[in-house]
């Protein structure tokens, strides 16, 4: 092995604060940047403006749906499994247009291109991305053609809390295993005060901002979680993500795919993001358990009843089976089922727990595509070698909207890359994961 590549790999993981950036877990550290092919990067940089978009749109439906000027059903799918009082919140006028300031697609890189598998509001890994960047950068020299950099990670993340004197991070216990990454990006901020705060915290002042750092459905467990939302209804403070579930929900991709709505997102959307969507996201079913009709059927899956699921074979269960959202099990790639992956029994029983979840806990059926693989290299600090690995890659770009209103614009930070080996067949960041920063693979190529 070239003593460069322990060297390198030493000095990555000497950069790491003390106590590193998540509890308890760890990486495998990659050698290099991951590099994007140049379509690839060409996509990634203009995609914040069509996710944007498709959240506003998803808004102004909810909102329609909910004062009877659009299909009732689409409040009652997003509502269903909600308190009331919840639902009141997200109804109120001071949220109106209150949209995530920060949306983290997850992205697979498949044989066919991407595949935007679910959308995050509340995202872990800011700071974590923004130490990959930092880390390699210092490493890595200029002459790598990184996409993305520390210092757009961190001005972004700044940027979204527009003139607040200062910032308090509420971290809930639930969302206790990412404090430490919380608390390294506080402090490389120098902009403005910024604090991670515990989820009893309320010594706020008007004219700050709190960024929630919890889920919606987590509320009963976060003390700070209806002062801060009353504050921000009677504008003393800004308060993002909003306390707006619908954003939580998996179920709005199967929204996108229903024909039924296919004239609204035409319309709010423009022919072509909703082409450019309906290419990368892969078609979505919600789990709906009433009866339909004699004459009717499920698109795309040649299905009467969601009972007929457990009777697809093997290969015709290149599905994936997961909770929509205000759920525990809805994030960290708990409450996902992949069809190909599991025996029949084993199959049948996910489908049933699915289908006697609704409506407390709607699920969601989405197509499986597989990710293609993609050479990386990790270093092994336990044998000191520099180990070749053909991986499967979940890509992670930050966007970060900046501005209010009409005028509010996404600002691609950067994109964290998760590798996993080639049997995983889910990709989350589990320990044997490597998590990398991403480059271009030539010079130019955004040009």
């Amino acid at each position: 092995m070239h003593p460069d590549l322990a060297l390198r790999a030493a000095a990555l993981r000497g950069q790491l604060p003390e106590g590193g950036l998540f509890s308890g877990l760890s990486w495998r550290i990659a050698l290099e940047p991951l590099a994007l092919p140049v379509a690839v990067a060409k996509e990634l940089e203009t995609l914040g403006r069509v996710l944007l978009q498709f959240y506003r749109a998803a808004n102004l439906l909810y909102r329609r749906s909910a004062e009877g000027k659009a299909p009732d059903w689409v409040s009652t799918w997003l509502d269903q499994g909600k308190p009331a009082e919840l639902v009141g919140v997200q109804r109120d006028p001071a949220f109106r247009k209150e949209l995530p300031r920060v949306i983290r697609p997850d992205i697979l890189m498949t044989a066919d291109g991407l595949a935007i598998t679910e959308l995050d509001s509340v995202p872990g890994g800011i700071g974590l991305t923004a130490w990959l960047y930092r880390a390699y950068e210092r490493v890595m020299g200029p002459g790598t053609a990184f996409f993305g950099s520390a210092d757009a990670m961190l001005r972004g993340f700044e940027g979204i809390f527009g003139d607040a004197a200062q910032v308090h991070l509420v971290v809930s216990e639930e969302s206790a295993t990412y404090r430490p990454e919380m608390a390294w990006l506080a402090s490389e901020i120098k902009g403005r005060p910024m604090t991670v705060r515990d989820a009893a915290f309320v010594g706020w002042k008007a004219g700050d901002a709190v960024y929630r750092f919890f889920e919606l459905f987590d509320l009963a467990n976060v003390p700070a979680a209806w002062p801060a939302i009353e504050a921000a209804k009677a504008g003393a403070i800004r308060l993002t993500p909003p306390p707006k579930p619908l954003f939580e929900e998996k179920l709005l991709f199967g929204l996108l795919w229903n024909r039924h709505l296919r004239s609204f997102w035409r319309q709010e959307l423009g022919e072509g993001f909703l082409n450019r969507l309906q290419q990368l996201v892969p078609y979505t079913w919600v789990m709906d358990p009433r009866p339909l009709p004699p004459h009717a059927g499920i698109p795309g899956l040649d299905l009467v009843d969601w009972q007929q699921l457990k009777a697809l074979s093997q290969r015709e269960r290149e599905l994936i089976l997961k909770v929509s959202g205000y759920s525990e099990q809805a994030w960290g790639a708990r409450g996902v089922y992949l069809g190909s992956d599991l025996s029949t029994s084993d199959w049948s029983v996910a489908v049933d727990r699915a289908l006697a979840a609704w409506p407390q806990s709607p699920y969601v059926v989405q197509r499986y595509h597989k990710p293609g693989l993609v050479p990386t290299t990790w270093f092994d600090f336990q044998s000191g070698v520099a180990t070749p690995m053909p991986g499967r890659v979940r890509l992670s770009p930050y966007y970060f909207v900046v501005g209010d209103g009409d005028g509010a614009r996404p600002h691609l930070g950067g994109v964290l890359a998760t590798i996993c080996e080639a049997d995983k067949k889910i990709i989350h960041g589990m320990q044997d994961a490597v998590l990398a920063p991403c480059a271009v693979a030539s010079e130019g190529a955004l040009a």
